[in-house]
């Protein structure tokens, strides 16, 4: 499959959902979809996982040296 961006990922993977719910797709057709649905959704994720690993935030210790620390929410956000 070809590197796309996670939006247009979800969004094919969305009307894979659709299809496959309405259950009208001949068995080789939906078997078809869901392998596509399976690669998009791991894609998905697998740019998810790669996005968390970059929201870190970098702050000094009080040595003075950068640390990168895991992004939190604020509880107002969670």
């Amino acid at each position: 499959m070809a590197e796309i961006k996670f939006e247009e990922a979800l969004k094919k993977l969305e009307k894979i959902v659709e299809a496959l719910e309405k259950g009208d797709l001949p068995l080789e057709d939906a078997l078809d979809k869901y392998e596509e649905g399976v690669k998009l959704a791991n894609l998905c994720t697998k740019k998810l996982d790669q996005a968390e690993r970059k929201i870190n935030i970098l702050s000094r210790a009080e040595d003075g040296k950068l640390v990168r620390k895991p992004f939190e929410a604020d509880e107002d956000e969670k």
